[in-house]
């Protein structure tokens, strides 16, 4: 394979660290997440020297989601402690980025923890690999250039949507129950926006909507930002980081025909690339 394999997770990673105290209340976390315009924090847990180690914990938007709100507990009352994973997901600097994202796809997260010996130094995502691969020179993303309409290729024919005056509450039951991180959003018939983790976390828990009575129209995006199936992968990526969005509705003449996301990119390099993986595991 020839996405340079000599680029390193390093090179990639984000050496900024947001962390909360175990105490931080999801709410909390919510408009901490929505005021840094992330989805994931740490939470802090130092060793004896006052560095982060394995031992601590990080927090996602999924996790507000599927242990909190479409559980119907309370945020305010629940804190970051109760629901972060730890330890840990962690990979050292100098792994490829191929590695990153087998690890990212066989264990089903967005983020994983750069760590030296047992300190935290920093954490990369889902979308930082999506980029890598996609701007690399070579690898099964360049490859697909010259696939005859790529996009359908790497996107979901089967689209789970929601009315838009279904409740907030109801659109995380839904999200949670099927495990993804989006739904196409209805009315009138029509498919009109797209409500995300993010937009529930960021719009609705992080501005203390109650989700029991708030319509997913108050949170959802609109315009439908769309893309063309006949449009490169690379167009695609691009449009999802210039929009700052982690989706992206395919269209065919002027029908949505499927739903594609930064995961479905990163998901097809891990399976391309999964054979040396495992030669070197």
């Amino acid at each position: 394979m020839s996405v340079q394999s000599g680029s390193t997770v390093g090179h990639f990673m984000h050496r900024y660290l947001e962390v909360v105290p175990p105490s931080t209340t999801i709410v909390e976390v919510a408009e901490r997440m929505r005021g840094k315009s992330l989805g994931s924090l740490l939470v802090e847990s130092t060793d004896a020297e006052g560095r982060m180690s394995r031992r601590s914990g990080i927090v996602t938007e999924t996790d507000l989601i599927r242990k909190v709100l479409a559980k119907g507990i309370d945020p305010s009352l629940t804190t970051v402690d109760q629901i972060m994973t730890s330890p840990l997901l962690t990979i050292t600097a100098d792994r490829p980025m191929l590695d990153a994202s087998h690890l990212m796809e066989s264990n089903r997260v967005r983020y994983l923890c750069v760590s030296d010996k047992d300190e935290i130094v920093g954490i990369i995502s889902m979308r930082d690999l999506a980029r890598y691969f996609v701007d690399s020179e070579g690898g099964p993303i360049h490859d697909l250039d010259n696939v005859y309409r790529p996009l359908s290729v790497l996107m979901h024919t089967t689209m789970e949507t929601i009315a838009s005056e279904r409740t907030v509450l109801e659109a995380a039951q839904t999200l949670a129950e099927k495990r993804i991180g989006s739904l196409l959003v209805i009315e009138a018939g029509e498919m009109v926006g797209i409500v995300t983790e993010t937009d529930v976390v960021r719009k609705g828990m992080a501005t203390r909507l109650p989700a029991n009575s708030t319509h997913v129209g108050a949170v959802m995006n609109y315009p439908l930002i769309q893309i063309d199936i006949n449009r490169t992968v690379r167009d695609a990526s691009r449009l999802m980081a210039e929009q700052r969005i982690r989706h992206l509705a395919v269209t065919e003449d002027n029908k949505v025909v499927g739903i594609l996301s930064v995961r479905d990119l990163v998901k097809m390099v891990s399976v391309r690339d999964k054979p040396r993986f495992l030669r070197n595991t």
